[in-house]
């Protein structure tokens, strides 16, 4: 039976009821903060980011953030919302200062949007605007205005204040994750040299803009000291790795990371590439530049144009309406300023020089390795069964691109049950072939010659870099057993050797499966750790039966579907700044076996199960 379409089906949403039916819209994908591009992130960015705006505009040096548990309180101390627009600010669309560009020029916010965004996703939320002496309250649940107090006396300094909780029936049982806050914090004051942000009683400040930024990202021996430029409204630092293998980008936009790129990337890449072939008067190979080049780089831009409303990813063509474009302003300061700094600093000019042609040789000596190894996986793709693709991909400009997910699995068991479960629109399933190889200290040169790791890193396609990234989630499905747990960290050795970009940039997990299912004639219980297994038998009571799940083809594909959907419980692999890659490598994957014998012996601990 058809439905009538009518003037009775049309619907009007008020501007709450819209966001809260079609967060994606405005906030990108859901998710329990697992993810850094989760949208309870988002939530908090937002906020800050109008914090900032007033940095920017030459009021208030300092941003004060906390966080207890799921509540955020972000104050700053800029002018104030005026008191009369303070309700309107937060749940009128299409209300804002950021439309008069004379007031706001390169802001980094959603126009006016970004706290609607906030108010509509929150269960409280609550603004305090203090301005000239007074202090203006407004508390909402929902969105829905739920007390509007008068102004009142105040003698407190002047700013805003905004603490909120987002909403559990639109995020579920979410979780704030301290590193990935506090990663968006330290690149705000970065980009934002002069800011203080207080994050949790921690001071957070820069005092050498994006040179900081690379020194705190960067775990590896350098070639040369970091190259650093500022220049109106760019700023730029890089240098070489000498054992990173992959080219990588932090590059921002009014603040914003565009951690997909952009116009601007493609323009400081082709820009950069020029300006060092003049300068050694050598038609230097692109892929012998950028290997191992590590870039920071930030441009303000008046009245950007993003892809998406999640904003990671430059559209726009100019630097300003109507005028020069991004690509000859870029390509005019680096041609410019790189070319003085490399005659000023010979030293370094030969020191890039030399990585330069070791790039080249190492090309040249792969070149027959990597043709053969192509072919291999053109050979493999037409029948390959270690993949099993979806039909959405993380490159492609699609609203589901943020939910592409690839499992790496071991086995035909435990690939054959995600695969009968999955969500063919967005879920791969990659099925390895008994245990990898150990990765620690071999060349890039292996990721060729071994055929599984080849077919890997063309499933993912990262062979250049992780730009054209084809899932957005690159998670390793293991058994819980020892077996399982050596080949997930053979995977990871794969990763953090060749593609450590993939990690920092938040793309790879751990899935987490249910090790009980605990259930009595009425009801079944997944648990993921003994103490969920003892609540659930206290819960159903009498004697229910209880199954460990050692492997995951032990599960069915009925029951993973489950596990792997809405509810899916994801462990990010996040690299600590405290640790260094090469030491964590070296200890746990290197031949030092009696440290680890004796780390192991000391730090065993064994649990009885009733």
């Amino acid at each position: 039976m058809k439905e009538n379409y009518s003037e009775d089906t049309i619907r009007t949403l008020d501007w709450k009821e819209h966001i809260r039916l079609r967060p994606g819209m405005y906030i990108g994908k859901l998710g329990d903060g697992a993810s850094q591009d989760d949208g309870i992130y988002v939530l908090i960015k937002e906020v800050i980011d109008n914090a900032i705006d007033e940095f920017i505009m030459g009021f208030g040096k300092t941003i004060e953030v906390q966080i207890n548990e799921r509540q955020v309180s972000v104050r700053d101390f800029g002018r104030g919302i005026p008191l009369g627009k303070v309700v309107d600010c937060v749940s009128r669309i299409n209300t804002g200062a950021k439309y008069d560009s004379k007031v706001f020029k390169k802001t980094v916010g959603l126009n006016g949007v970004g706290t609607k965004a906030v108010n509509a996703l929150s269960s409280s939320f609550e603004i305090k605007s203090i301005r000239e002496g007074k202090l203006k309250t407004a508390e909402f649940a929902g969105g829905k205005l739920v007390h509007d107090f008068d102004p009142a006396e105040s003698h407190e300094r002047t700013g805003t204040l905004v603490v909120f909780e987002p909403d559990e029936t639109i995020f579920g049982k979410f979780r704030f994750i301290d590193e990935y806050i506090e990663q968006l914090l330290w690149n705000y004051v970065f980009l934002n040299r002069g800011l203080t942000i207080i994050f949790n009683g921690r001071k957070l400040y820069s005092q050498n803009g994006l040179m900081d930024l690379l020194s705190r990202n960067i775990d590896t021996p350098t070639c040369y000291p970091i190259i650093h430029v500022q220049d109106n409204e760019l700023e730029f630092a890089f240098t070489h790795s000498t054992s990173q293998y992959s080219e990588e980008y932090y590059s921002f936009v009014n603040g914003q990371h565009t951690t997909q790129g952009g116009t601007h990337q493609a323009a400081f890449r082709e820009s950069l590439n020029k300006t060092i072939r003049e300068f050694y008067k050598k038609d230097f190979d692109a892929n012998d530049i950028k290997t191992s080049l590590i870039v920071a780089f930030s441009i303000k831009v008046q009245e950007p144009v993003f892809e998406s409303q999640t904003k990671t990813k430059l559209g726009s063509q100019h630097i300003e309406p109507g005028g020069q474009t991004i690509r000859n302003y870029i390509g005019d300061i680096l041609k410019r300023r790189l070319d003085n700094y490399l005659h000023m600093h010979p030293e370094v000019a030969d020191a890039l020089l030399k990585k330069i042609l070791q790039s080249e040789k190492d090309r040249k000596a792969m070149a027959n390795i990597k043709k053969l190894a192509r072919e291999r996986v053109k050979k493999a793709s037409l029948h390959n069964k270690k993949l099993r693709d979806c039909r959405v991909h993380y490159n492609d400009n699609h609203p589901q691109r943020l939910e592409t997910t690839l499992f790496i699995t071991e086995g035909d068991s435990a690939s054959g049950s995600i695969t009968k479960a999955r969500d063919v629109n967005t879920q791969a399933v990659f099925s390895l072939k008994g245990k990898p190889l150990n990765s620690y200290g071999l060349t890039k040169k292996i990721v060729y010659e071994n055929e599984e790791f080849n077919l890997l890193q063309a499933a993912l396609n990262i062979e250049e870099s992780i730009e054209e990234l084809r899932y957005n989630n690159v998670v390793v499905a293991t058994d819980a057993d020892v077996d399982g747990m050596h080949i997930r960290l053979l995977l990871l050795t794969f990763f953090l050797q060749f593609f450590p970009d993939l990690v920092r940039n938040g793309h790879l997990y751990i899935l987490q499966t249910p090790l009980f299912r605990v259930r009595n004639k009425k009801e079944t219980i997944y648990c993921y750790n003994e103490q969920e297994r003892q609540t659930a038998v206290k819960k159903l009571k009498g004697q229910p039966e209880i199954t460990r799940f050692k492997g995951l083809g032990e599960i069915s594909p009925d029951e993973f579907s489950h596990f792997i959907g809405k509810s899916i419980r994801l462990d990010p692999v996040i690299l600590r700044k405290d640790l260094s890659l090469n030491e964590i490598l070296s200890f746990y994957m290197g031949k030092n076996t009696p440290e680890r014998q004796k780390f192991i012996i000391e730090n065993l601990k064994l649990e009885v199960i009733d």
